[in-house]
């Protein structure tokens, strides 16, 4: 008897100039840790394409985001005589969304993939984290072929009043995907989807981009960027929820309640002695850690901590 396929997983980093050292160094750790990774996409603007281009090479592809959003929505900078802060970076305009920044629309990237590549299931990584322990894809999938499921990060009732702000953005953020599916008014504590190493299904992502266009009317490009501020994360773990609830006889995810990821969210630029120690202090079921780039840790001390 054959043995069942096994499912594919594509590796997806979104990304910018800023982060490109970050970047690079997430790449080398891919390659040196994560031997069956055989696709890694980076999501760019079009402006970030030249420089992004060095990283590309036989398992990886830069991907221009013109080629996922729709032309109505492109980046544009402001005048040079505006506040710098206004200045600096590019805004995306349209006439149909609010005015967005460069962390909004990686955030539509990511959703934007699926109709671009075709694949089973996707590992979502952000550019400031690094892998430091041998990983494989397949670790993400229980079961066989085509009834295999995929890991879902949830950490219930991670969204109450006792997080930063009272867990005022973090229930906006889950407030708006139910309204954009349709799905009732969320009580709290709420589950928490949110995490910079994700995995979400293809088919689980072209069947929520349905939903939000059935349920608001429009393009799902407009009726997300229609919001002030919105999670990718928390929408899609909203749908994934309420989907596997209609489909009660298949399961298409396994949850899981701790991150693969540890993060150091925010604080001061942490240098080799506070490094070592935060490699230290991870979960053993841990296998990369992120550094949130406003902090300001250089990836230049990190490299040879993680690659040696």
């Amino acid at each position: 008897m054959a043995k069942p396929e096994a499912r594919r997983t594509v590796i997806v980093t979104p990304s910018y100039a800023g982060d490109f050292e970050r970047c690079r160094l997430l790449c080398e750790t891919i390659d040196h840790f994560v031997a069956d990774a055989d696709q890694h996409l980076i999501l760019v603007a079009a402006e970030d394409l030249e420089q992004f281009a060095t990283l590309a090479g036989p398992r990886r592809t830069i991907v221009d985001e013109r080629d996922l959003l729709p032309a109505w929505l492109r980046s544009q900078r402001l005048p040079s005589w505006l506040p710098a802060r206004l200045s600096a970076r590019p805004f995306w305009l349209s006439t149909r969304t609010w005015p967005m920044r460069g962390w909004h629309v990686q955030q539509l990237r990511r959703l934007a993939i699926a109709k671009h590549t075709d694949t089973d299931g996707f590992l979502f990584c952000d550019s400031d984290m690094v892998f430091v322990r041998p990983f494989s894809l397949a670790e993400l999938w229980q079961g066989d072929g085509q009834a295999a499921a995929l890991r879902l990060y949830c950490n219930v009732g991670g969204i109450h009043d006792g997080l930063p702000d009272g867990g005022r953005l973090h229930q906006d953020w889950t407030r708006g995907a139910a309204a954009l599916l349709g799905l009732p008014e969320p009580k709290f504590p709420a589950d928490d989807f949110i995490n910079n190493m994700v995995t979400w299904r293809r088919d689980t992502m072209l069947a929520l981009l349905a939903r939000i266009e059935d349920t608001t009317g429009r393009h799902w490009v407009e009726a997300i960027g229609r919001y002030r501020t919105f999670s990718e994360c928390q929408i899609y773990g909203a749908f994934a929820q309420d989907r596997s609830a209609v489909l009660a006889d298949r399961r298409e995810h396994w949850p899981a309640d701790f991150g693969l990821c540890q993060t150091y969210w925010s604080g001061e630029a942490l240098g080799e002695t506070a490094l070592r120690g935060f490699l230290e202090t991870m979960d053993p079921r841990q296998v990369a850690v992120g550094l949130q780039s406003f902090t300001g840790t250089d990836p230049a001390i990190l490299r040879p901590l993680v690659l040696r």
